[in-house]
């Protein structure tokens, strides 16, 4: 079902709770057939990375560790899905997950440390190329 809708989300932050907001949009967009592209960029691309998922931290309220251990209780608790979840997801749902390029260079991050899930590569103009046509734009 492809409503001829799209939209891109720029994830610039590895904090938890906004890169579950980035994939719980993602996931619910192309659910509903909207196209859905994900650039990951600086410390969004740590989200990414081989073992990136289960380093993420709570944005407020981590008191040393223990809010974020809190709300992944919770979060079970409640049945809703995981980061690493949320990337598989994300993935089998047809979201295009790029990482940055210029982010990898001034990061030391090679393209084997990325999770398997993100296939593609680009810079700022491939970013571009999606967000230009894109009816809905998010920075995260």
């Amino acid at each position: 079902m492809n409503t001829g809708k799209s939209m891109t989300i720029i994830l610039h932050s590895g904090d938890l709770d906004k890169a579950l907001a980035g994939f719980i949009l993602a996931t619910g967009a192309a659910a509903k057939g909207i196209d859905t592209t994900m650039f990951f960029t600086f410390w969004g691309l740590m989200v990414v990375k081989k073992g990136g998922p289960g380093k993420s931290k709570l944005s407020k309220m981590n008191m040393g560790g223990l809010g974020t251990s809190w709300m992944k209780k919770v979060m079970k608790k409640k049945n809703v899905a995981t980061l690493e979840e949320l990337i598989k997801d994300a993935k089998e749902l047809g979201v295009r997950l790029i990482a940055c390029e210029m982010t990898m260079d001034l990061m030391g991050v090679p393209k084997d440390s990325l999770m398997p899930e993100v296939t593609e590569i680009g810079g700022v103009g491939t970013y571009l190329d999606f967000a230009s046509k894109s009816n809905i734009n998010l920075f995260i």
